[in-house]
């Protein structure tokens, strides 16, 4: 009975972990590492917090806001405590971006403002995930820009054309991370977001994301000055998660998209890390 009560309380933490958006930060805060390592680059230690906390407020705000406000007073136990904790995390969002640069506040305002609109209808009573097509790009787009650009903004280092380069191909891996979740929902969402899926078809969907990550690899090798520990790494994430990507399907398993899939980014780093001992 004991055993049976703590292996309850392992997959109730479990859980939080998953739907309190913790294990998706911590993949934006690995992308973040990936970069400052790639490049040496010198940020501030509260950057850190700041993109951690940032990452899990935006996404719990992005997935719960529109349950929270039909529900409000229904809402489940575990999402209530959630609420509590993305308001605890914002608190110290708020704290910990006094004591960051106003250029860098200012950068990330503009891609925190994606994320805003993308779950705020701002246009016909319309948001951006409403936009059809938009949706896997937009993500993308504030996924590489927190985790390339803000690091340089905070360093106060120059963006040089290998950090654009390191900024497209982040735009492309995020893309590819996202298709298997996009496959998964391919039973629930509204025809109208006319996702990839929905469009090409399973196959093809997962054909165009191997297709994604080829160009990506091949990005790699037009820079100036390309890490052999990076290149290694690039090529060993791009693997898995085209592996994963293949045995993507609709009907999976429940964490196969939001714990294997989402983590790869944390796998990505303790390869790099790895390879630098070289």
């Amino acid at each position: 009975m004991a055993i049976f009560d703590v292996m309850k309380f392992f997959k109730r933490v479990f859980a939080f972990y998953i739907n309190s958006s913790i294990h998706v930060a911590l993949a934006v805060v690995a992308l973040l590492a990936v970069s400052v390592l790639e490049y040496g680059l010198t940020i501030p230690k509260e950057l850190w917090a700041f993109v951690f906390l940032g990452a899990l407020t935006g996404y719990n705000f992005v997935k719960y806001a529109k349950i929270a406000g039909l529900h409000h007073r229904s809402l489940t136990n575990s999402l209530k405590t959630i609420q509590v904790f993305s308001g605890i995390c914002f608190v110290l969002l708020v704290l910990i971006a006094f004591r960051l640069s106003i250029t860098t506040l200012l950068v990330t305002a503009g891609f925190g403002l994606a994320t805003f609109f993308y779950a705020v209808p701002f246009v016909r009573h319309k948001n951006l995930r409403n936009f059809s097509g938009l949706k896997i790009f937009i993500v993308a787009f504030v996924w590489a820009g927190v985790t390339v650009i803000v690091p340089f903004i905070a360093s106060e280092t120059a963006v040089s054309g290998d950090v654009l380069l390191t900024f497209f191909q982040r735009i492309l891996i995020v893309v590819a991370l996202i298709l298997p979740f996009e496959i998964r929902d391919v039973p629930y969402d509204s025809l109208n977001l006319k996702t990839l899926p929905q469009q090409l078809g399973v196959r093809n969907t997962k054909l165009l994301g191997l297709a994604v990550l080829l160009v990506c690899l091949t990005l790699e090798f037009f820079k100036d000055s390309p890490e052999v520990a990076y290149i290694i790494s690039l090529l060993g994430f791009c693997m898995l998660l085209g592996w994963l990507l293949v045995i993507s399907k609709t009907n999976q398993s429940r964490y196969f998209a939001s714990f294997w899939v989402e983590g790869l980014p944390i796998i990505w780093l303790l390869l790099f890390v790895l390879f630098e001992q070289f």
